[in-house]
């Protein structure tokens, strides 16, 4: 046999042995991982990302999927003759446009991950934050008038429970209950994803975005910082390393985190099989944010 053969069997022996400890390690446990945006938009490592989510499961790490999709409401209000509009970089949900939220989220892309799951030899179900009373939520207050868009102030965890406690996968759309009747609101994915993972005692929660982590130089890729302790990021705040798209990002891991969330990460979800890499190996990639 050629060596170039056997060191490459080799080196995927040594791979497949460092994960041991960690799938032991998460064996039982629960993660959650927000998927969407910009990290959605190739078929290729979609399926790469649905592939790893199925051999998470199938090594016994429990897997909650929460994702977005904001390329695909935008396409669709195209598609109707409607203009999308943001506010300082937030999307404005009126009437129109939060009926095309829920029709792209909860009918098609959280449907079609469920279904691509499946594929792949995974048990999962689409889920809206409007099932079960999953996501309940009341109109966002803040400086500028988003429109239909909410902050959650309720997770009922039973939905996602029966689910994972059935072998299946929950694919949870961020779409809300209002606390009144007939009420609905669109919600942050990244958002939506810290919140069940507080509330369901997550060991992890992961973003999955189209960035390396949290960069001190945006420009230079190896800027990157790997770990922060809460107390660490008022500074980095202050100092603009946290700034634009970013800072929600890690709002929604520091709230994770402070609600008894062990470790959140921010990881690049266009490096292909970024999550076991994450969760498998010595390396880890991406900012880790823990207390």
């Amino acid at each position: 046999m050629p060596i170039k053969d056997s060191l490459s069997k080799l080196e995927q022996a040594v791979v497949i042995s460092e994960a041991l400890p960690y799938i032991q390690r998460y064996h039982g446990k629960t993660i959650v991982v927000k998927y969407g945006g910009a990290a959605m938009k190739s078929g290729t490592l979609c399926r790469q990302v649905m592939g790893d989510i199925v051999l998470l499961s199938l090594v016994g790490i429990r897997v909650v999927v929460v994702h977005g999709g904001g390329p695909e409401i935008n396409e669709m209000l195209v598609k109707i003759g409607k203009k999308p509009k943001f506010v300082k970089g937030l999307r404005y949900t009126d009437t129109e446009t939060m009926d095309v939220v829920q029709m792209v989220l909860a009918g098609r892309v959280g449907k079609q991950m469920a279904q691509l799951l499946g594929e792949l030899g995974g048990r999962a179900i689409s889920l809206s934050g409007m099932d079960g009373r999953l996501l309940v939520a009341k109109k966002h207050e803040g400086d500028d008038d988003l429109g239909l868009v909410g902050d959650i102030t309720y997770v009922n965890p039973e939905p996602i429970t029966l689910a994972l406690n059935g072998g299946y996968t929950p694919v949870i759309s961020s779409i809300a209950c209002g606390e009144e009747p007939g009420e609905m609101f669109n919600i942050n994915a990244d958002s939506a994803a810290a919140q069940i993972a507080a509330q369901i005692g997550a060991e992890k929660l992961i973003l999955l975005t189209d960035v390396r982590g949290l960069l001190r130089d945006p420009s230079y890729e190896k800027s990157l910082i790997s770990t922060l302790t809460l107390h660490e990021i008022p500074p980095l705040v202050k100092e603009g390393v946290i700034s634009g798209g970013m800072t929600p990002k890690v709002e929604c891991c520091v709230e994770a985190v402070r609600r008894g969330v062990p470790r959140a990460h921010i990881l690049d979800g266009r490096i292909p099989h970024s999550l076991l890499v994450e969760l498998l190996s010595d390396q880890g990639i991406g900012t880790m944010i823990l207390n």
